[in-house]
């Protein structure tokens, strides 16, 4: 008896669908649920003491079907993008003048004099860099633009005797700390508190303990990692990129210095960010105001930076255009709540998920509420577009079951920010680890245990947000 063998074919590796694949995906399944869900309301009422839109908890009931027709479920798509076009355009501004800014040569200048100072003075270098990107992330959403970066990080971590891994964590992990506490992060927390209608930036000084903290562990755990690096250099994770490297290097000598020009643009940047400060805490400023700000503030600082007006315009069409995917998940991620709105089901499954926790004790409907925004993450990268996504949903749950919204807004803000630095569907994470050439099983193994630190401390401050009644409301 004779056995034919046949060769085994090569099976294909799981790819994750592209994220308007899945928003999409979404949309339809939530236009099939108009079929099925019941369709219900509930009243809302204005609180005159705070100015809000409130659901009435006791007021829900049953409305006449209106499931999604397939023209319908088309439509859904442009009305989100009109229903988030003051935040569309708000980002498309903030990335195309942070790109005028950038161009001007700045941040590297201000990078590379901060590396040349801190050549020979290991300690102090993985803190201090953690903190400067920590503050871009914490202020405008630096994620992306740490790519940029990451090679100066690596050069020096290999001058100090570390390894790829040390000089790209203190570059992206700093920016994901700023990230993931985001007290004046327009892109995640501004969007989420305009959406559970919160003063612009409120509860800041909570936000800036977390800020502390998560830089703290980080330091310490990257600094714990690098000394063992650097005592021997096998027990570099990325052992085998560090031999295949030697002798390749980027010259921090040749990084521009920072002169006259960029010193202006560095005024030009303190002065703004006082400017929005003060504008959003004194004037209430929102959306529109932010964006002029951030307008000004890049078209100013190119013009002293050096770059000429079709420069600057030209900068601004490539940060706008750089940042078009994430602009645009956000309309497509409204299109969600407009077919649920359009379908009447948006209450019904708010007034579901109430009843399913009203029982149960508020810090587990707190963790639970984290847990959904983790989850939800790995499908919606991007912070803007899970805030449109689920903060419509989120708001009314947490007034139910009686969760202040500014606690809401930080389980999302941490569901969306701790996994940016661990799951590969992150177009940051796998940009920089492409630069640095780190596989991407090389940094899971190294950042596993930090991430489960970060999640565990989120837990913490999410407890204890809720047991203060963080708020104002």
């Amino acid at each position: 008896m004779t056995t034919s063998i046949i060769p085994d074919k090569q099976k294909k590796k799981f790819k994750v669908p592209h994220t308007y694949v899945i928003l999409f995906s979404v949309v339809m399944i939530v236009a099939l649920m108009t079929y099925l869900v019941p369709a219900g309301a509930y009243e809302r009422v204005k609180d005159e003491a705070t100015g809000r839109t409130v659901i009435d908890s006791a007021s829900f009931h049953a409305v006449d079907q209106n499931p999604t027709t397939f023209f319908g479920l088309v439509q859904s798509v442009p009305k989100g993008m009109e229903a988030a076009a003051s935040i569309i355009f708000f980002i498309f501004i903030v990335g195309g003048s942070m790109q005028i800014i950038t161009a001007t040569g700045t941040v590297e200048a201000g990078v590379g004099k901060t590396a040349r100072a801190l050549k020979g003075k290991e300690k102090l270098m993985i803190p201090i860099f953690l903190i400067i990107f920590a503050l871009g992330g914490a202020t405008f959403g630096m994620a992306e633009e740490t790519i940029v970066f990451v090679p100066i990080g690596i050069a020096l971590a290999r001058a100090l005797g570390f390894d790829a891994i040390t000089g790209t964590a203190m570059i992206s992990l700093g920016a994901a700390c700023g990230f993931n506490s985001g007290f004046m992060n327009p892109f995640t927390v501004g969007v989420a508190q305009g959406i559970a209608q919160l003063p612009m930036f409120s509860g800041i000084a909570f936000r800036l303990v977390a800020f502390v903290i998560f830089i703290a562990i980080t330091a310490v755990y990257i600094i714990r990692y690098a000394e063992k690096v650097k005592k021997n250099p096998e027990l570099s994770i990325v052992a085998e990129l560090e031999n295949e490297e030697k002798g390749q290097h980027i010259d921090l000598e040749n990084i521009p210095t920072l002169g006259v020009k960029h010193n202006l643009v560095l005024l030009v940047l303190v002065v703004g960010f006082g400017f929005i400060i003060y504008g959003v805490f004194k004037k209430g400023w929102y959306i529109q105001e932010i964006a002029s700000a951030f307008l000004a503030m890049g078209v100013i600082g190119g013009v002293l930076g050096g770059l000429k007006p079709s420069k600057v315009a030209s900068e601004f069409v490539v940060g706008a255009r750089s940042i078009v995917f994430g602009a645009l998940v956000v309309g497509v991620a409204r299109a969600i709540l407009v077919v649920m709105q359009d379908g009447a089901i948006i209450d019904s499954i708010i007034h579901g998920l109430a009843v399913a926790i009203q029982t149960l004790p508020k810090a587990i409907s707190v963790l639970g509420m984290f847990v959904v925004q983790i989850v939800i993450n790995f499908f919606i990268p991007s912070g803007s577009g899970q805030a449109a996504a689920t903060m419509p949903i989120m708001t009314p749950l947490a007034d139910i079951i009686g969760v202040t919204r500014q606690t809401a807004v930080m389980a999302y803000q941490f569901g969306d920010g701790f996994t940016n630095s661990i799951i590969p569907t992150s177009a940051a994470l796998m940009g920089y680890l492409s630069i640095a050439k780190i596989p991407y099983e090389k940094w899971v193994k190294f950042i596993w245990p930090l991430m489960l630190i970060w999640i565990g401390c989120g837990a913490v401050f999410l407890l204890i947000a809720n047991a203060i009644g963080y708020g104002p409301f």
